[in-house]
Formats: structure tokens, sequence, C-alpha cells
């Protein structure tokens, strides 16, 4: 072109880029970003709330996972044998012959058999249950549970006594007989056993 808009020299005008079209360029790649990850999200929720997180890492917890009580093994009590149990059987009632009856039936099942009689002026009369099972402080998680088992409703007490495999069964007035052998037995079984202690299991 000719005329004053004829260009001269060497030098030409550059061209600058168009910031609006940078910043527009920001904008949708910003956009697409955060939609990216507002979906990434989204599906994280759904699989934790409709149990799509099957997998669960070795350290922890499911999603989802319960604990439940699950038995676990206790330890067997060590209680002294019927045999190595001095029982000393006495009547606080008025029935004759009962003292006797009875200490000849612990015989049989294993117990060493002390004194026979009456009881003593502080119990005569004076028991209304099937029995009171009596011996020293340090027999009560001992020998008086076992003398126990083989009369279902009776009550064990301790005194000053200083042997614990000595042990007094007085027998009282809603006495009957002692417990059946198997259910004396069984009773024994589960006190040398106790309930196991619970647990917790996982249910996923």
């Amino acid at each position: 072109m000719g005329g004053q808009y004829r260009i001269t020299g060497d030098k030409y005008p550059r061209m600058r880029r168009n910031r609006g079209r940078r910043r527009i360029v920001l904008a949708v790649a910003a956009s697409v970003t955060a939609l990216g990850l507002a979906g990434w999200g989204t599906l994280q929720l759904i699989d934790v709330f409709t149990g799509g997180g099957d997998k669960a890492s070795a350290a922890g917890t499911a999603p989802g996972c319960k604990t439940s009580p699950s038995p676990s093994a206790s330890p067997v009590k060590a209680l002294p044998e019927p045999g190595r149990i001095t029982v000393n059987v006495l009547n606080a009632t008025a029935r004759k012959g009962l003292a006797k009856d009875t200490a000849d039936a612990l015989k049989k099942r294993g117990f060493k058999i002390g004194e026979v009689g009456n009881a003593t002026k502080e119990y005569d009369k004076k028991v209304d249950g099937a029995g009171i099972v009596l011996g020293a402080k340090a027999a009560a998680d001992a020998a008086l549970p076992v003398l126990a088992t083989q009369l279902a409703g009776a009550e064990l007490k301790t005194d000053t006594r200083a042997r614990p495999t000595e042990v007094d069964l007085i027998l009282g007035k809603a006495y009957k007989a002692l417990t059946t052998k198997e259910d004396a037995d069984d009773a024994l079984t589960a006190l040398a056993k106790p309930a196991p202690a619970p647990s917790t299991k996982k249910d996923c």
C-alpha cells in the first residue's frame, strides 16, 4: 500500500495474544477438574452406602462389619477332690438318724467323714433351709463349693477355723435328701470349668 499507510523500515508491529481467551481456557480447565473430583466423591459415597466397599484392608475392619461376642477357652479351676475333704455331718433338725444316713451317702461318693452328730446350739433347730456348708475362709472357693454340689440350695458360710479341707454340713429343716449323684457330678464338672468368657467376633 502506498501513501500515508505505507510501511517503511524493517520493524513490524508485534501481535499480542488475547488475554481474555487465556482466562477462558483456564476457567474451563478448572471446571473440568472440579467436576471430576465431585464425581469421584459421589462414587465413593455410593460405595459406602450400598456396600460396595467389600474389600477391607488386612489391618482394618470392612465397612458395615459388626462385632459380636464369641466364646473363648476358660481355664479349668483347681478344686480339691472329694477324697481330700473331711465332712462333719451335723443334724440341726428333730429327725433322728438323719446325720448318719447322710454321712453314709457322702462316704459312698468319695468324701471323708469326720464327726457325725447333732449341730451346736448356734445352729440347732435354727436352720430353716436345706442346710449350711460351713468352713474356713480359705475354703470359700475350694472345699465349700465342692461339698455344696451335693446338696441343692445349701447356704455357704465361713468361720475362723484353720483347716481349709475340713467342712461342716449342717442339715436344716427343709432337708430331704442329697442331690442325685448324676446331678452332683454335673454340677462339679460345671464348677471346675466355668462358663467361657465373652470375646469379640467380627461379622461382615
